[in-house]
This record gives C-alpha cells, sequence and structure tokens, in this order.
C-alpha cells in the first residue's frame, strides 16, 4: 500500500461521505480516476442511488479513463440492475487498475466485481483505507448482511442526565452550535426516529435545516397505538418530507387509514408483550432500505433499543446545566441489577461544540 494510493482513496472516501443519508438502499461510495498523477475524473453515487459513483467519474474523464487507475471506496458491482455493472463500465473504458478497500457484503457482488476485473486483465489492489470504508459503509453492510440499518442514538442533555424538568421543558438544554450539529448528523442519516411520547411532548418536525439540504430524511415515529396529534408538525409535512408510523398490529384502522390520507406511509411491527418489538421495528425499516438511522428520542425509546442491544453509536451533547432528580432522565428504565449487564461503548471522539461536549461512542 503506497501513500499515493492512500491519498487518492481518501478523496475517494470523503466524495462517498458527501452522499451519506441521500442515496438508500445503496451504499455512498466515491470514485476517483488518476492518469499520470493527475485527477481525470471524480464522481460520488448519486442522490437516490443512480448513477453510481463509477459511471459519474468515466463519463468526466472521458478518453482520459484509457489505461488510468481508478479508486473506488467499494468494489465496483457485477450485476445487471437497472444499469450496466460498473464492473464492465470501468473494462469498456479501459481502465488499467482499480484500487478498492474491500468487498461489497451484497451476494449479488461479494468478490464477483473483482472477479471480473481481473478476468479482463484489469490490475485490483484491496485493503486501502478498509477500516476507514468500513465506517463510512457500516450501515449498507448492516443491512446486507443482518437486515437491519446503522443505528445512531442521540441524547442532548444536562450534566445529571436528564433531557427535561418535571413539567417537560426541554428547550433548550444545549445551545446553538450543538443544535446546529445535530441538523448535519440528521442529514447524513437516511431517517430520524423518534418514539410516540416525544412526538406528542415537543412536536417535532424532524427536518433538516439551515443547510440547504434539498433531500430530506425520512421521518419515523415509533407508536403502538398511533395515538399522533392529526394537526401536528409531522402530520401537517406529510406530503412534504417523507413520513413513516410504525404501528402495532392492534393500531385502529381508521386511524391508520387517516394518516395514509395525509401521505404518510404506515409500517404494521410486531410486539413483544405489551410494547413494539424493536427488532421488529429495525428489520421493517431496512426491508424498505433504510441503512442509517438516527433516533432521537425519547427515554423509553432508547432504553427498548438499548436493551435490546441495538444502539452501534451513541452521539451525547452534554449542557454544563443541572436539572436534578425530579426532571427527566435521558434514558428509560433498563432492568439492570448487575453492573456487568450495562450496555458499554468505547470512546471515539470529544470535544467542545459551542458551551457543550460533544462526546462520540461506538459499539465495543
Amino acid at each position: 500500500m503506497s501513500a499515493r494510493d492512500e491519498r487518492f482513496m481518501s478523496l475517494a472516501l470523503m466524495l462517498g461521505r458527501r452522499g451519506q443519508g441521500r442515496t438508500w438502499p445503496n451504499p455512498a461510495v466515491g470514485c476517483v480516476i488518476v492518469k499520470d498523477g493527475r485527477i481525470v475524473g471524480r464522481g460520488r453515487t448519486a442522490d437516490g442511488g443512480r448513477p453510481h459513483a463509477e459511471t459519474q467519474a468515466l463519463k468526466q474523464a472521458g478518453e482520459s479513463a484509457q489505461g488510468a487507475t481508478a479508486y473506488v471506496s467499494l468494489e465496483p458491482c457485477a450485476h445487471h440492475g437497472q444499469t450496466p455493472p460498473c464492473a464492465e463500465a470501468l473494462v469498456t473504458a479501459g481502465i488499467a487498475r482499480v484500487v478498492a478497500p474491500l468487498a461489497d457484503s451484497d451476494p449479488r457482488v461479494a468478490g464477483q466485481g473483482f472477479a471480473f476485473l481481473q478476468n479482463a486483465g484489469v490490475d485490483v489492489t484491496t485493503g486501502v483505507l478498509a477500516d476507514e470504508a468500513a465506517g463510512d459503509l457500516d450501515g449498507f453492510f448492516m443491512r446486507t448482511e443482518h437486515g437491519r440499518p446503522h443505528l445512531t442514538l442521540k441524547l442532548a442533555s444536562s450534566f445529571d442526565g436528564r433531557i427535561a424538568t418535571a413539567t417537560g421543558q426541554s428547550q433548550w438544554i444545549t445551545g446553538p452550535s450543538a443544535r446546529r450539529h445535530v441538523h448535519s448528523l440528521r442529514a447524513r442519516h437516511d431517517a430520524v426516529m423518534v418514539g410516540a411520547g416525544t412526538a406528542r411532548a415537543d412536536d417535532p418536525s424532524l427536518t433538516v435545516r439551515d443547510l440547504g439540504i434539498m433531500q430530506q430524511p425520512v421521518r419515523v415515529v415509533v407508536s403502538r397505538r398511533l395515538d399522533l396529534p392529526m394537526m401536528s408538525k409531522l402530520a401537517r409535512s406529510a406530503k412534504i418530507a417523507p413520513l413513516w408510523l410504525c404501528h402495532g398490529p392492534d393500531a385502529d384502522p381508521a386511524l391508520i387509514e387517516a394518516w395514509q390520507g395525509i401521505g404518510a406511509t404506515l409500517i404494521s411491527c410486531d410486539l413483544t408483550g405489551r410494547q413494539l418489538d424493536v427488532r421488529s421495528v429495525l428489520r421493517q425499516l431496512g426491508a424498505k432500505g433504510l441503512t442509517r438511522v438516527f433516533c432521537e428520542g425519547g427515554s423509553g425509546l432508547a432504553a427498548s433499543i438499548l436493551s435490546a442491544d441495538l444502539v452501534d453509536e451513541l452521539v451525547g451533547y452534554t449542557a454544563g446545566m443541572t436539572i436534578g432528580a425530579e426532571g427527566l432522565p435521558a434514558i428509560g428504565a433498563l432492568g439492570l441489577s448487575n453492573l456487568g449487564d450495562a450496555p458499554r461503548f468505547k470512546l471515539a471522539e470529544s470535544r467542545l461544540i459551542g458551551v457543550d461536549i460533544l462526546h462520540r461512542w461506538v459499539r465495543v
């Protein structure tokens, strides 16, 4: 692995990240085409998942692709779908070498793209910045391998772990810089998810604002009985930004019809006891193509997904204020008696953001 390969692969990965949250169900891939040390083409998977990164980069490179090296942040596809395989397009364009970090876990590809290239005489180098690429594409791999999206749980709380006062007041615990950062994270996820309690108490819109985003993430509300206000911000914007409601099999058919009538997508999920089964919720979201979900609570939903071992990443914003024991805790009861059973995560990042502390933790 050369420093040159790492440099161009870093650029391909950066291009891929620009598509996060907007390419599902396809992975957000970047591609850089280099000839004689000069970049002649670059591209990322387009919003909506097509055209693919390689196709866009090849179009920009034109005849300069002949004999060039393509740096792609995931194995080029090898199957015929709505468009011809990218591996075939690279060969047809005369690409001499392909550098990629890792193989695609989609069974329709899974090494076949590399094999096609090698059989056509293309030099293939793999393993370049593989760990970084695996992190960027974790949601895509999670869906193809486990049938559910990558799940990030966000908690914005006081120093003593409260998200609201005893009267329910919560705006605003954290400062404007942290809130703006939350919007940037929403934009990098396919969907933003909350529980019914948060939807009722806060009347959120769950959209990305002030960042010039054209494609809004899907808004997901987990509500067994669909007991949500029909005049809420979510309801009024159901035809403007996607709204999916995950409900139980015992939800009132009249409410299902009413929400469908204003443009929401209704998703029936299994129950576990008297609650929605969060594993079923995530399986259903994965089946509908989501790869990255940003969960913003509340405390009951946070407890459910933590108890089910479904949280892949924790993002916390901690403010320098204290609310006290009477305030609403950020996470509901987990039913733990042994400390060894507590969910644990590894610190990945910690920094000041405005007047608050951002800390990001990943699954151990």
